[in-house]
C-alpha cells in the first residue's frame, strides 16, 4: 500500500505518516521507483497511534506502547511503564489546564465591570 492509500485508510495525511516513520513508529519498504510501500497491517498501527495521540500522548510517549500497536491497544493490559507515562502526561495536561484557567480568570477579572468589555469584531 502506498502512502496516499494508507493516509486515506487511516484518516491522516502523508506528512503525518512520514513523521510517524521518522519517529520509528511505522516502517516501509521502498519500491523500485522509490515510493514508500507499507504493509496492510500498518493501518491498525496508525489507527492506534492516532488514538494514543488523540488521548493527549506525544509521539515520544507512544514509543512506550510499540509492543501493542499492532493489536487492539484499547483492550491490551497496560504495562507498568505505559501507565507511568500516561499518568505523567495527565499530570502535565492538568498543570497546563490549571495555568490556562488562571489566565482566563485573570483576564475575566480585568474585564469585569468595564463598559467596553464586549468583544468587538476585528476589522
Amino acid at each position: 500500500m502506498r502512502i496516499g492509500e494508507l493516509a486515506r485508510a487511516t484518516g491522516t495525511t502523508a506528512r503525518a505518516l512520514r513523521h510517524y516513520e521518522q519517529a520509528g513508529l511505522i516502517t516501509s519498504e521502498r519500491a523500485a521507483n522509490g515510493y514508500r510501500v507499507f504493509d496492510d497491517r500498518t493501518v491498525v498501527r496508525v489507527r492506534n497511534i492516532r488514538h494514543l495521540l488523540g488521548a493527549g500522548l506525544t509521539l515520544d510517549d507512544v514509543q512506550v506502547f510499540l509492543p501493542c500497536l499492532d493489536g487492539d491497544v484499547t483492550a491490551a493490559p497496560p504495562s507498568d511503564r505505559g501507565l507511568r507515562v500516561a499518568r505523567e502526561r495527565l499530570a502535565i495536561l492538568e498543570e497546563r489546564i490549571a495555568a490556562q484557567t488562571e489566565a482566563r480568570d485573570r483576564l475575566r477579572a480585568a474585564l469585569h465591570g468595564r463598559a467596553d468589555d464586549r468583544i468587538r469584531p476585528v476589522a
